[in-house]
């Protein structure tokens, strides 16, 4: 399917990727192009990129795809470094948590080159980072939005979608300020709230005592604690708006909690729970039914 993939950032998101598309056998090449030489040296060596490139101009030469799978602070940095060598036939896309600041950074720096550019945001990815952490089925079963844009050729985004289909992905589209609502509330919010319960508990003068005695559930509750927190910095700061209203909600329903639990309701707490419990177990059983392939319909955001 593609001659050339170029991966600007061969950790977990990028390296998946180009694992997934060898896979396949939907690439011929896979270039990475890193800013850590460790990191690049290290994705050489476990065979996710086959070639090494420090130097945008020769990594982009005769690229039919490139990924950009960076912290989201870094796009317009990055897409700027590329734009000198960006064949007109090249396609770039991306992997970041949010869309609207990753729209605004590609237009500010592409042009009127910005149809090349296809924003996109894998749903998937594990708690470690690097290129040890790639695996060839990260995608497999998951989701992967596309906020295509208006100057996009609808053959240009079928592209990008196939290549995700080939590592296994399911295609779906929401436009950027879309996604990024729907993220500050499922994706961004439980990053917050799990790094600030650890934090706390860190920071306590007995924390020794209480990481003791933490069991499965904090392990559980905290496992997205353990993601970069350079990345998630700059989801936090990129996606602000829609998460401070996320936050502010949240911290009305903790004061509801606390009226009920200072009042001594039990009633009142359990119909809480009770809500909760019937709406994760409609969730679990949902992802976890086998998910039909999207029809026309679907992909097309209608």
């Amino acid at each position: 399917m593609f001659d050339k993939v170029v991966i600007v950032g061969a950790g977990l998101i990028g390296g998946s990727f180009a694992l997934g598309l060898k896979a396949a056998g939907a690439v011929r090449t896979v270039v990475g192009l890193e800013r850590s030489p460790q990191a690049l040296a290290r994705a050489l060596e476990l065979g996710i990129v086959d070639e090494a490139a420090t130097d945008p101009g020769a990594a982009l030469a005769g690229a039919d795809l490139v990924l950009v799978a960076a912290p989201v602070a870094q796009t317009a940095a990055i897409l700027a470094s590329l734009l000198p060598h960006l064949d007109a036939h090249t396609i770039v896309t991306d992997a970041g948590s949010t869309k609207s600041d990753v729209v605004a950074a590609a237009r500010a720096v592409l042009g009127e080159r910005i149809g090349q550019f296809v924003p996109g945001h894998p749903i998937a990815g594990r708690e470690s980072n690097g290129p040890d952490a790639a695996i060839p089925d990260l995608y497999r079963g998951k989701k992967v939005v596309l906020s295509a844009l208006p100057e996009n050729d609808g053959a240009v985004v079928a592209r990008v979608a196939e290549a995700w289909r080939r590592c296994g992905a399911i295609i779906h589209m929401l436009s950027a300020k879309e996604h990024d609502r729907v993220f500050a509330a499922v994706s961004h919010l439980p990053h917050l709230l799990a790094y600030a319960l650890v934090d706390d508990i860190a920071k306590k003068p007995h924390a020794e005592l209480l990481f003791q005695y933490a069991a499965s559930g904090f392990r559980d509750f905290t496992r997205i604690a353990g993601s970069s927190p350079e990345m998630w910095r700059d989801i936090s700061l990129a996606n602000r708006d829609a998460l401070l209203g996320e936050l502010d909600a949240y911290v009305a329903q903790l004061s509801n909690l606390r009226t009920h639990l200072a009042a001594g309701d039990g009633p009142a707490l359990e119909a809480v729970y009770a809500n909760a419990q019937r709406a994760r177990c409609a969730w679990i059983e949902a992802i976890e039914a086998a998910e039909p392939p999207p029809n026309a319909d679907q992909e097309s955001g209608k």
